[in-house]
């Protein structure tokens, strides 16, 4: 049974969800609710929240600015890792919830509050993002999940309690989009997207242009790197946050970055959502390629696991667990010598490496060179091939004496599927 909540600290996003539940704490609960609202690069989304959190009823609205910690230490190592969920989605959002939840907590501890709360609806993959943090840095904390809890049912209900408590909502029954925003994406679900056939209208998208109206003369940047992690744009070392910040705007100029896919929430439902990641795509496409030259087979054979591994991890919100910490270790390790430049051709949104160097590349121009005087006797090859194809000849011996397999019908064959 739960105990009596006196404080509770509510991640506050002022979005329709967390609006209307002020309110619906004070009701239900009949506690001081406090809203704590991380500043993750929301942008204008953050303007004016703090007057209207304490307009529904909240006692205190706290909001930090956690952009520079944000990009240096869960958006960096996610890149240095290569965590790109299923093969597509970059984890905006994934990211973003394992931070906001430790400042709630850290919140939570200041303020004295018994429970914390969010607005994670009961279907989708945030409650276990939060919820796992809270687990992790304050399970003392009771969890309160309204979601679960009460009986709005649909965001359309939920603006029905809003226009009947008279709470301000940014949305409206002509655009019930659910977008979560930060300086590593935006993201776009609900409304018509629920169908998986409609294309998404062209007002959607915040960051990026349509890339058939994008400039018809590419553009091309050069980004450094140093051991896997980025330090400067054109030349220029900027802070992470101030980096991401300026290639957001550059690639979304340029239509880069949209992404539009149906993927496997971790409770097993299919998710359609649409994502805007363009300062993410142009340096994850950036550092693969330097890669390329700077790690050898192996190195980036374990490299690519360690990066299926911890999207997997960030997706599911385990992020605070030993598991996390030893792949970063492992990644900060293998990516060591991947300092140095890249050029990247930015054009109707696609970004695409056209150049790389570094100081610690393992190409040979004058031994890869087709060439003569390289250096590399290509008649050492035959022996190379001869040991390789040991195996193949050891299984064709091995075929060539074994007797033939009876045949069997189709009959056969299906009877003994089925057993």
């Amino acid at each position: 049974m739960k105990n009596r909540v006196r404080k509770v600290v509510l991640a506050y996003s002022g979005g329709l969800d967390t609006s209307i539940i002020v309110s619906w704490l004070l009701e239900h609960y009949g506690c001081e609710v406090v809203t704590y609202t991380g500043d993750v690069g929301q942008d204008d989304e953050l303007e004016g929240l703090e007057d209207k959190a304490l307009r529904s009823g909240a006692s205190t609205a706290i909001i930090e600015d956690l952009r520079p910690e944000f990009v240096r230490d869960y958006v960096w190592p996610a890149l240095r890792a290569g965590a790109i969920y299923e093969g597509r989605y970059l984890l905006g959002t994934a990211l973003a919830r394992p931070i906001l939840a430790q400042g709630q907590v850290r919140a939570a501890r200041k303020v004295g509050a018994d429970a914390v709360a969010h607005g994670c609806t009961g279907k989708g993959n945030d409650q276990l993002r939060f919820e796992l943090t809270y687990r992790a840095l304050g399970a003392d904390l009771q969890v309160i999940a309204p979601w679960r809890e009460w009986n709005i049912q649909s965001r359309e209900d939920a603006l029905a309690y809003a226009e009947r408590h008279q709470i301000p909502v940014p949305v409206s029954r002509a655009s019930l989009y659910s977008r979560d925003r930060n300086l590593w994406h935006v993201s776009h679900e609900g409304g018509c997207l629920e169908d998986p056939w409609c294309p998404p209208p062209a007002d959607l998208f915040l960051l990026t242009t349509d890339p058939i109206q994008t400039p018809d003369r590419p553009r091309e940047i050069v980004l450094q790197f140093e051991s896997g992690l980025p330090v400067a744009l054109e030349g220029e070392r900027l802070a992470p946050h101030e980096l991401l910040m300026k290639l957001n705007q550059i690639g979304g100029e340029h239509g880069v970055g949209r992404v539009d896919l149906v993927e496997n929430r971790v409770v097993g439902l299919k998710s359609r959502g649409v994502y805007e990641t363009p300062g993410g795509t142009i340096l994850m496409e950036a550092l693969r390629d330097l890669e390329g030259i700077t790690l050898d087979a192996a190195a980036l054979r374990e490299r690519r696991h360690a990066g299926e591994t911890y999207a997997d991890l960030a997706y599911r919100g385990t992020w605070f667990t030993p598991v996390r910490e030893a792949l970063d270790a492992l990644v900060a390790r293998l990516m060591e010598p991947v300092t140095g430049e890249v050029c990247v051709r930015l054009s109707k949104g696609h970004a695409t490496p056209v150049g790389r160097r570094s100081p610690r590349s393992l190409y040979d121009m004058a031994m890869s060179t087709f060439g003569a005087g390289s250096g590399y006797d290509q008649a050492d090859a035959a022996g190379f091939i001869r040991l390789l194809g040991l195996p193949l000849a050891a299984e064709m011996r091995r075929s060539s004496t074994a007797p033939p397999a009876p045949a069997k019908s189709a009959e056969a064959l299906v009877t003994g599927a089925r057993r």
